[in-house]
């Protein structure tokens, strides 16, 4: 396995939030997770950036955490900085964006970043 800079949009500092279990999990099975959170500065001890234009990191994979009607300007930075995938969790589908996501050469998956690092699908 190669660990992957994983951007996780939406990245929230509470427990109890998918995002921050993302977070965490990502960082124990050796990834690099890199929050992505305007409201933040730092989340789990890692530095939080409020766009992913922002992080100097090639960006491996973007996790999406947030609704599709706040995605708009996240998906033009992510057709700029080209990752291989984004993984749209749960509640963040956004079928409309993902033809123009395939012609950048981006892989759109519609899957939980949970379950795919806990069967090793990640």
């Amino acid at each position: 396995m190669n660990p992957e800079n994983a951007a996780v949009i939406g990245a929230s500092p509470k427990e109890e939030r998918y995002s921050y279990k993302a977070l965490k999990m990502l960082a124990e099975k050796g990834h690099n997770p890199i929050p992505v959170a305007k409201a933040h500065k730092e989340i789990l001890g890692k530095k939080a950036y409020p766009s992913l234009s922002e992080i100097p990191d090639k960006i491996d994979t973007v996790t999406m955490y947030l609704g599709a009607q706040r995605q708009e300007p996240v998906i033009e930075e992510i057709l700029k900085i080209k990752p291989k995938r984004v993984i749209f969790n749960p509640g963040a589908e956004n079928k409309k964006v993902y033809e123009s996501l395939k012609q950048s050469g981006i892989e759109p998956v519609e899957a939980c970043t949970l379950v795919l690092l806990r069967t090793n699908q990640y």
